[in-house]
């Protein structure tokens, strides 16, 4: 069995379980250590080997983190990265913790375009971190508001936007 042919194997039969939760957005999630558990399997099944190498991007407008995760039989090696940026304004986090949960959503999202893990029903995905979806009542509230000469950033602040409303609102 050639690489693509292993990975193809993973992707398939791969199971993690969301097993963390968030209190705070009233969520499950997967971690970027549930995955690399779970493909732990695999590993010797297959003869195969995951690895993860990171990288800080010195970016003068946002910091970054890379990471790439990498699927190795010791011949050949398929590799899938991810880039996050670092948010150092983030309300209760100390420097290091601001890079610790960027190099973890680094992690995450790279193995998650490795192994094909969708994550339409993860966390990141659904979670409105605490904002509800503006509703039609609202919605109008909101035009108001803007046509008044309102921020749209205040609205966004409160409420979570699709981009057709998002749209709608920044064209009065």
């Amino acid at each position: 069995m050639n690489l693509n042919e292993k990975l193809a194997q993973i992707q398939t039969r791969f199971k993690s379980k969301k097993s963390r939760f968030n209190s705070f957005g009233k969520y499950n999630y997967r971690s970027a250590e549930d995955i690399l558990e779970a493909t732990k399997p695999f590993l010797v099944e297959l003869g195969v080997t995951v690895t993860i190498q990171e990288e800080f991007i010195d970016n003068p407008v946002v910091p970054m983190m890379e990471s790439t995760a990498v699927l190795s039989d010791g011949k050949d090696a398929i590799h899938a990265k991810a880039i996050v940026g670092i948010d150092l304004n983030q309300k209760g986090m100390n420097v290091p913790q601001q890079f610790g949960s960027a190099s973890s959503y680094a992690k995450k999202y790279a193995l998650g375009n490795l192994f094909l893990i969708d994550d339409t029903a993860d966390s990141d995905a659904t979670n409105t971190h605490g904002n509800p979806s503006i509703t039609g009542k609202q919605l109008a509230k909101a035009k108001d508001y803007v046509a008044a000469g309102g921020k749209l950033d205040a609205i966004k602040k409160k409420y979570k936007l699709t981009p057709s409303q998002e749209k709608e609102l920044t064209t009065l």
